[in-house]
């Protein structure tokens, strides 16, 4: 091992070790005082950056149906889906891929380091309190170092535990729905006293996702039904919280999840045949404690260790030289100290390690394993008008391998700056400036005739103005925000053939991207009981292939990244049944950079509606709602060659104690 390592493992051991001395000097100033985040609908306004929220209640207003829906609600977001319940969705955000988007659970980021891709499917909204989107800087400074390391993050807040008795508190659900959709959930939470409360929670999904669609060749009309297209997944929860002292919090998260799904593969003219199949298991355990140690100085740590499998197996080739297991391991941890010198200004700074390894079944494993250490210093200057700030984020990977040669260690210092101003009462404007760097992938750096482990990582830069404005007139209130921005990828890893089986991973990609986020939010009190929302959003992103000038592909739109997406929704809300519709459209896309014949997909639009009513049964109450997707049934695509379902149904019946 280099003197390097050995460095970064020391201290990887020295971090594991910190919440030994951290809890012996602390005062009794209660946790609220050390927050620095304010309500999410004012930081929406005074962010510095980009920032969309959608907590609990708004989803249910607006009907939002599921992960995938929600993901539609927000602006710049260009989601992948292979179809169905089970099917895989992935997230880009203003046109920089998928492995450019970081993905946070209660705090805590979630890693994958063999494909770099987070599947959102994974997370249910049953159990979510809010979901945000960040696009540059975060303005809540005190943060682990790996929330700064992405371009863009979304992040998911499960619901708060009790706060306000001691009783038990329950909630059962279950919901029904087309093609052969059924899942149970069930929750259990209380304060055992007013320092320590827990939640338990469990949920299972079976669907058939046996849906019909059609396709055409010329002037033949083929029908079908979606085949080998099961999922039987399973989810469970335990969560903690726990008041040591008044300035001395800790919570914590066991998580297990378990999906054993079919994979239906691309619909092709006449041939619908797929036997393959995925099994996906994913453990992590994770703790966070906060507290102040003295009067301007506030400490937090996390800690985690995730544990992930993928069972893959292909009934069709009869060799099974294709089949695969792989797992992957991460041990993490994180050191936050904050410092509140004035009311104007704060600092952070953060310190995270991990380690991540891969293996696998295949013959050409070479079982790489990577270290990593982040360090973020963090400064902000906020006054009633004024909020400016300013980041040094640096990054160090270290690579090496149990087999065969290691891929090259990377390590890079990445600044970024933002500023927000209030111009008139109500009227924000803002500015930002960001550069980050991606590590590659081990697929990217060792898979069999396709990694090279000489990459370079991606590099971007991210350039933002934009505005927020809100205004309450009598009993209505509007809220609308405004922003453009350039983006830049250099050094882009992209796949190149060798020949038709064998391919090789070469930094040789740019890519360029321009474009316009808008939202409009507005909210109408008819009377006490009586309430009408309406929300919209729309993108438009310009992303171009600037590889070479030479090309004829030169200048062209990246694969799948619409021009244009947008969506709209308009919700009633009442004591007799609350009412919603939702609209979302998207413009046509290429699967290819090079937009060949034949690999263009369609534009398309999808109409939803909601319906649902609350009554007291006990001493709980009862919630029924009532889901329509696709009304139009119409047909369409997100992914080429992978139809979604047309119109179905879902039924919820909810009861909370």
């Amino acid at each position: 091992m280099s003197q390097g390592k050995r460095i970064l493992a020391i201290a990887g051991v020295g971090m594991m070790l910190l919440p030994l001395w951290a809890q012996t000097d602390t005062t009794a100033l209660h946790l609220n005082e050390v927050q620095v985040v304010d309500s999410h609908k004012h930081h929406t306004l005074t962010s510095t950056a980009p920032l969309y929220v959608m907590d609990h209640g708004e989803m249910l207003r607006l009907g939002v149906t599921d992960m995938a829906d929600a993901l539609h609600r927000l602006p710049g977001i260009t989601l992948r889906d292979y179809g169905g319940a089970g099917g895989m969705k992935t997230v880009s955000v203003r046109g920089l891929g998928t492995k450019h988007t970081g993905v946070s659970y209660d705090g805590v980021m979630l890693s994958e380091c063999q494909g770099g891709e987070i599947d959102l499917s994974r997370y249910s909204l049953d159990n979510v309190g809010s979901l945000s989107l960040v696009i540059g800087d975060n303005d809540d400074i005190f943060i682990p170092a790996r929330q700064v390391t992405t371009p863009a993050s979304v992040h998911i807040q499960t619901m708060q535990l009790p706060a306000d008795d001691v009783r038990p508190h329950l909630k059962a659900q279950l919901k029904v729905g087309s093609f052969g959709y059924v899942s149970p959930f069930l929750k259990y939470e209380q304060n055992i006293n007013n320092r320590f409360a827990f939640s338990v929670l469990g949920e299972y999904t079976y669907a058939e996702n046996d849906y019909p669609y059609t396709i055409k060749n010329v002037t033949e009309t083929v029908s079908d039904h979606r085949k080998n297209s099961r999922m039987n997944s399973g989810h469970a929860e335990v969560n903690f919280l726990w008041n040591i002292r008044p300035s001395d919090r800790l919570t914590g998260k066991v998580y297990y999840y378990d999906n054993d799904r079919q994979l239906p593969g691309q619909v092709h003219y006449y041939s619908n045949i797929s036997r393959e199949s995925l099994r996906d298991r994913n453990f992590f355990g994770q703790l966070m404690y906060q507290a102040r140690l003295a009067e301007k100085l506030s400490l937090k740590l996390n800690g985690k260790f995730n544990w992930t499998a993928s069972l893959y197996d292909d009934g069709v080739v009869a060799s099974q030289i294709i089949d695969a297991d792989y797992w992957q391991r991460e041990y993490y941890t994180s050191a936050c100290l904050l410092y509140l010198p004035t009311s104007e200004w704060s600092f952070d700074y953060s310190v995270d390690y991990a380690h991540n390894n891969l293996n696998s079944t295949l013959a050409t494993d070479a079982r790489p394993y990577r270290n990593t250490l982040l360090q973020s210093a963090t400064a902000k200057y906020r006054t009633s008008r004024l909020t400016v700030m300013g980041r040094l984020l640096h990054s160090l990977y270290l690579n090496d391998a149990k087999q065969g040669g290691a891929a090259d260690d990377m390590h890079r210092l990445s600044p970024s700056v933002s500023i927000s101003y209030l111009l008139l009462p109500h009227w924000h404007v803002r500015a930002s400036y960001k550069e980050i760097f991606r590590a590659p992938t081990f697929n990217e750096n060792y898979f069999f005739h396709y990694g090279s482990k000489d990459l370079k990582p991606e590099r971007t830069e991210q350039f933002n103005v934009g505005t927020t404005w809100e205004g309450t007139f009598g009993k209505t209130t509007l809220q609308t925000t405004v922003d453009a921005y350039y983006n830049m990828v250099k050094d882009m890893i992209v796949a190149v053939p060798f020949n038709m089986f064998v391919w090789n991973c070469v930094n040789v990609g740019k890519v360029r991207v321009y474009g316009v986020d808008v939202t409009l939010n507005a909210s109408h009190q008819l009377n006490e009981r009586q309430l009408l929302t309406a929300s919209g959003c729309y993108s438009y992103q310009r992303a171009q292939n600037r590889a070479n000038p030479d090309s004829p592909y030169y200048k062209n739109q990246i694969a799948y990244m619409p021009e244009h997406q947008g969506s709209v929704a308009l919700a009633w809300e009442n004591p007799w049944v609350s009412c919603s519709t939702h609209l979302t459209a998207v413009s046509e896309r290429w699967t290819t950079n090079a937009h060949l014949q034949g690999t263009r997909v369609d534009g398309y639009y999808e109409l939803g509606a909601s319906a649902y009513h609350r009554f007291h049964v006990g001493y709980g109450v009862m919630e029924l709602r009532f889901d329509v997707k696709n009304l139009t049934d119409k047909q369409y695509e997100i992914v080429g060659a992978y139809p979604m379902p047309g119109r179905s149904y879902q039924l919820s019946i909810n009861y909370k104690l």
